[in-house]
């Protein structure tokens, strides 16, 4: 041990060397054959680091210097240039592409079994008889239960090719028999509208939780409908969205904004300037709008709100959003990994830049940012929100904004106590309601055939008995003897909320949160008030 440690020196040595020319060598105006062509400072590279592989008295896996070089090459940057490990540039991907090629089901490795939370609706799984509930014991003959099964191996088994079929046994309670079924793999959608539906007569409501390839057709196919059932308004909650792709924001925007007015526009590092202008195909430019925004509302999401706030459209509500404003390319580095680097910035129509000051690089201070905000009172009360009056902006209407650090809202909401409550966020991160709630339900799922989606968002009450059996089983799993008298109503809240997203789907359980959530609440006496205005 102690003979490889003291070589250690020298494999960070030559991976920074490598470093070194290898980013020397980046010149963006090469096209992307001619940016890493042969040359002898990279051929002194590449020989020492196969001296190192053949002749090198230990065993050195030179793979990984190349993923240290890179790495620490970025570290040193900006906090947004970021490599993409080829383990993981095919999940990332298909996640922004918006959709994935499988069975279509929503699954708990629970215990050591496969356990189906839903199948997807009007899924390959749906139709071939997949219930809530069943337990896939089998994928074309290989056994996927027992505790030495990864994540991985599910995936692997039932994820493939399209039109490509897998046999399946499942164990279904209350069946004598195993059974078996043949689910022909289809394209399945990864949603990123999490919920559209009417707050009032005339309010429509759509959260978005990232943007994807697919995110423009999601939201306007939620925003016709929206409109079919009466909605003149719009709030649109883009709280905890950490962005995605530009061009999906800006046409978003596009939706809102009249034609010809300026979105956003680009600077590179060569001060070329990319603008972009609203079209003429907004289908909600006479609409009423209020863009949700929170702390961790990110890049594309601060397109939006920064370019109705420039604009002098709609209504900024919540808090001081994250402060990316930093754009990336995605570059593929040959080997099936890739770098997303940044290589310009973007600004409002005003000109104010919203990103955060990175002094540091990629330091521990700026991802920590939020501890920040907490403790310095900035998310309880807008007035400790920090502004730079050398950053000031005016509106064409004469409304004061601020670069230098995120949006801040037009109206100010402070954090919801279901938010900051630490208990409830450690019971969420640790998936107790997601679990508990599958057990209640397996118990016996026929109590709840009979009620339908309205009638549980609006009329069933989680009971007294139901919370003390969630809080037993808390207690039975974490070691800990707590009670939830202080924050009683919230975890009935949550309970009811994953019971509905379980029962029936993700709008449901948005529904259920929102009915008490004070953002939304604002938003409705925000639309109310204009309403009353008006009048």
């Amino acid at each position: 041990m102690a003979t490889k440690n003291k070589y250690i020196p020298l494999i960070i040595g030559v991976a920074i060397a490598a470093g070194v020319v290898i980013g020397g060598k980046m010149n963006f105006t090469d096209t992307s054959d001619n940016l890493f062509t042969t040359n002898s400072k990279k051929d002194k590279i590449n020989r020492l680091i196969d001296y190192i592989d053949y002749e090198y008295v230990d065993d050195v896996n030179t793979d990984s210097i190349v993923d240290v070089t890179v790495n620490g090459i970025l570290d040193n940057l900006d906090p947004h240039s970021t490599y993409i490990p080829k383990a993981d540039l095919e999940r990332i991907t298909e996640n922004m592409k918006g959709d994935f090629v499988g069975i279509g089901i929503n699954f708990y490795p629970y215990k050591d079994t496969i356990a189906v939370i839903r199948p997807t609706e009007g899924g390959p799984s749906e139709r071939a008889g997949i219930l809530s509930g069943d337990r896939i014991l089998m994928a074309d003959g290989d056994t996927l239960y027992g505790n030495e099964v990864s994540n991985n191996d599910i995936t692997s088994k039932l994820k493939g090719d399209e039109k490509s079929k897998v046999k399946l046994t499942v164990y279904r309670r209350g069946e004598d028999d195993l059974l078996e079924f043949e689910i022909k793999r289809q394209s399945i959608p990864i949603k990123s509208v999490d919920a559209s539906y009417m707050l009032t007569d005339d309010l429509g409501y759509i959260k978005i939780n990232r943007f994807a390839e697919s995110t423009f057709k999601e939201f306007k196919d939620a925003l016709d409908e929206l409109q079919e059932l009466g909605a003149t308004k719009l709030a649109l909650d883009l709280r905890d969205n950490p962005g995605g792709f530009l061009g999906i924001a800006e046409q978003i925007a596009d939706e809102f904004l009249e034609d010809d007015k300026l979105i956003l526009f680009t600077r590179d590092k060569k001060g070329r300037e990319e603008k972009t202008f609203a079209t003429r195909r907004g289908d909600f430019e006479d609409g009423e709008i209020f863009i949700l925004i929170n702390e961790n509302s990110a890049s594309a999401s601060e397109v939006i709100a920064g370019a109705l706030q420039d604009n002098d459209k709609g209504i900024i509500v919540g808090r001081r959003s994250y402060g990316k404003g930093l754009v990336q390319r995605e570059m593929a580095l040959g080997d099936g990994s890739a770098v997303r680097l940044t290589v310009s910035r973007y600004y409002t129509p005003t000109g104010r830049s919203i990103q955060r000051p990175y002094d540091n690089g990629n330091s521990t201070a700026y991802h920590n940012d939020y501890y920040k905000r907490l403790r310095t009172g900035e998310l309880s009360d807008s007035e400790n929100i920090v502004v730079d009056d050398s950053l000031k902006f005016t509106t064409p209407k004469g409304k004061i904004v601020y670069g230098g650090g995120g949006i801040i809202p037009d109206v100010f909401v402070p954090v919801d106590k279901l938010i900051e409550n630490e208990t409830i966020n450690y019971l969420r991160r640790r998936g107790h309601f997601g679990f508990f709630v599958f057990e209640e339900l397996d118990k016996d799922r026929s109590i709840y055939q009979s009620i339908s989606k309205y009638d549980f968002i609006n009329n069933f009450e989680v009971s007294d008995d139901i919370v003390v059996r969630f809080q037993d089983y808390v207690n039975a799993r974490e070691r800990v003897n707590i009670t939830f008298v202080a924050y009683n109503d919230e975890i009935r809240r949550l309970i009811k909320a994953t019971l509905a997203r379980q029962l029936f789907d993700d709008n449901a359980f948005e529904e259920i949160i929102n009915k008490e959530d004070i953002m939304v609440q604002e938003v409705v006496l925000l639309s109310q008030e204009q309403s009353d205005f008006k009048q």
